[in-house]
């Protein structure tokens, strides 16, 4: 039987890190401040604004929430992003995802290019996905980060490791290919028109599956003991959440596989908050 990976632990650890931050910037006269954009009332997006308020708040962290409605106009969220991004006492900017398509429409990357990149914390704008590319450090994506930090709490060398990743999202996708790559793996990215897919798979020695399709992953696509990462979160037809992978049968054949929940979603908001500290201190050049 496989190892779990425990994000929660994981996560616990990554927090007492930022929290430990917090107080030397603290103690230093300094304020911490993040502001978080909520477009509509989509309950799940409610729930996880919610989780990163109170995240930010046990480590330290001031925290805003600023609200428009479903109905507002794409400039008024554009000059709310604007604002908050040239506010000197506000150190990172997230704007929570999914926005509404009345909203956006097909301009979501300009509306998340308008953060300051300095102040990115989520890690999707065109600058820091380039420096990504560029293999420099710059706001990496928290759940990049997340996968990087599970892989690594099993695996600490991914040097010549076969990794498949599926999915291709401007959000998992592409930045954790990328930041995998720049540790050295050898990434297969697959998605929705790949063909075969078992065979990628079979041939992997750490599978990350991020498709938002339950159970998409199963135990005759893996070989044995692959690691499996997954960040796919989907609500079943009897309210239950299960993730990308059917979880108990590829446990059987893994050497470790993360849990859905309690695995990359705690680690994803972790490294939100390291962010938003690493971003204090690029902004204060400590």
């Amino acid at each position: 039987m496989a190892q779990i990976i425990d994000g929660k632990a994981l996560a616990a650890v990554v927090r007492s890190e930022v929290a430990a931050e917090v107080q030397k910037i603290q103690a230093q006269g300094g304020t911490v401040r993040f502001a978080a954009v909520l477009v509509g009332e989509n309950p799940a997006s409610q729930i996880y604004v919610r989780n990163k308020q109170r995240a930010c708040e046990q480590v330290g962290i001031a925290f805003e929430l600023h609200t428009l409605p479903a109905t507002c106009r794409y400039d008024e969220l554009a000059d709310l992003i604007r604002q908050l991004s040239a506010d000197k006492k506000i150190n990172g900017v997230l704007l929570q995802l999914p926005v509404p398509v009345a909203v956006v429409g097909d301009r979501l990357s300009e509306i998340l290019n308008l953060i300051d990149p300095r102040k990115d914390v989520d890690g999707l704008t065109v600058a820091n996905l380039g420096l990504l590319v560029d293999g420099n450090v710059g706001l990496v994506p928290c759940t990049a980060q997340g996968v990087l930090y599970a892989i690594q709490s099993v695996c600490p060398d991914l040097t010549g490791k076969n990794v498949v990743m599926i999915g291709r999202s401007r959000i998992v996708g592409r930045p954790t290919s990328l930041l995998l790559t720049n540790h050295n793996a050898t990434v297969t990215v697959c998605h929705s028109r790949t063909r075969n897919l078992a065979e990628h798979t079979r041939q992997a020695d750490i599978v990350v599956v991020a498709a938002g399709c339950p159970k998409l992953l199963t135990a005759d696509m893996v070989k044995k003991n692959a690691i499996i990462i997954d960040v796919g979160i989907n609500r079943l037809p009897n309210g239950k959440l299960a993730g990308d992978t059917d979880f108990e049968n590829v446990a059987k054949v893994a050497t470790a596989i993360t849990p859905v929940p309690g695995g990359i979603g705690p680690l994803t908001v972790a490294f939100m908050l390291k962010n938003i500290v690493v971003a204090y201190r690029q902004q204060n050049c400590l």
